[in-house]
């Protein structure tokens, strides 16, 4: 299968949005006081970055250039900066709300990219490990939530 321009745009639309969500778990995990609420903010932070090398990879072992990073579009994805007001608020219950919203709306752009039929199988493998991954944090901010 050949790794189109097409498909090297919403691997970088994916690490945008992988920046943006990064920069919104760092942002919560300073504000939160529970500490286990903030460990989990700042694993999730960490996840992104990881996430956002590995893209960064599949986007060069195919021949593109990944974008350099940072909310190139001089936004932040509304879902982070919907937990950013959350957390604001200071209720932890919102900061999960808002976590849980931007995680569902990361599940429905990588099974959007995840169905493209043109992604080579390597591209398909990470995105699907790290999809995963975004439903279990979604999933983890849910238990947050009847815990508290």
């Amino acid at each position: 299968m050949k790794f189109t321009e097409e498909v090297a745009k919403k691997l970088n639309n994916l690490l945008e949005k992988n920046y943006d969500a990064e920069k919104g778990y760092q942002d919560a995990a300073e504000r939160i006081e529970n500490p286990s609420m903030k460990d989990f903010l700042q694993k999730q932070a960490q996840k992104r970055y990881d996430f956002g090398h590995e893209i960064k990879t599949e986007i060069k072992n195919y021949g593109e250039e990944p974008d350099k990073g940072g909310s190139a579009k001089g936004t932040v994805h509304r879902a982070w900066m919907d937990l950013k007001a959350a957390v604001a608020s200071s209720s932890e219950e919102q900061v999960m709300e808002e976590v849980q919203r931007g995680e569902q709306s990361a599940i429905n752009e990588y099974n959007e990219v995840i169905s493209e039929t043109s992604l080579p199988p390597s591209v398909q493998q990470v995105l699907t490990k790290q999809r995963d991954q975004i439903v279990e944090a979604q999933q983890s901010a849910k238990n947050f939530e009847v815990v508290s």
